[in-house]
């Protein structure tokens, strides 16, 4: 009987403890979307990465050129000068790939770019979500966006629009 009213206790003592909570749910990519700051931090990303890009492309052309001016005279090369070349254009292949991974890698500049511009952004919200989401005893706030486990949500729950204003932001 101890048992029994000891599970009931628990039961419903976590049942009525959750009738009080509220939930919310806000869209980071809208509300960095709103954001001037943030769309000019990206446009900045965008530039490196294609300025990175397009001396990655010109590396790999060099290369391609040399490998088909090596095809055209490799038989009538020595056998020293034929190991050199290929050598060479080896070299050229691992410093282009090196490159690659020292712009666009996990560890690369992009990311570092990427922390550097964002991340204060990224922090500004979450002030701004804590403060809303504490002002108006929010117990949890999901995010929808970005491969989000949130399946449906009731836009009357979309608390975007409050964190916004606790910005200073007018939304889209």
């Amino acid at each position: 009987m101890r048992n029994l009213f000891l599970i009931l206790t628990i039961v419903f003592g976590t049942s009525f403890a959750s009738i009080g909570q509220k939930y919310g749910y806000i869209d980071s990519d809208y509300i960095l979307e709103s954001m001037p700051e943030y769309n000019q931090a990206q446009e900045e990303l965008n530039t490196y990465a294609t300025r990175w890009q397009n001396e990655i492309d010109e590396r790999y052309k060099q290369i391609k050129k040399r490998k088909e001016e090596f095809l055209r005279v490799e038989a009538i090369l020595p056998k020293e000068e034929r190991l050199k070349r290929e050598e060479e254009i080896e070299k050229m292949e691992s410093e282009a790939l090196e490159m690659q991974q020292q712009r666009f890698g996990v560890s690369g500049e992009l990311f570092s770019k990427r922390k550097e511009l964002i991340e204060p952004i990224q922090d500004r919200v979450f002030e701004a979500l804590g403060k809303v989401a504490s002002d108006r005893n929010f117990a949890f706030v999901f995010d929808k966006a970005n491969q989000s486990n949130l399946i449906f949500a009731d836009p009357k729950y979309d608390i975007s629009k409050m964190v916004l204003r606790e910005m200073g932001i007018q939304g889209k």
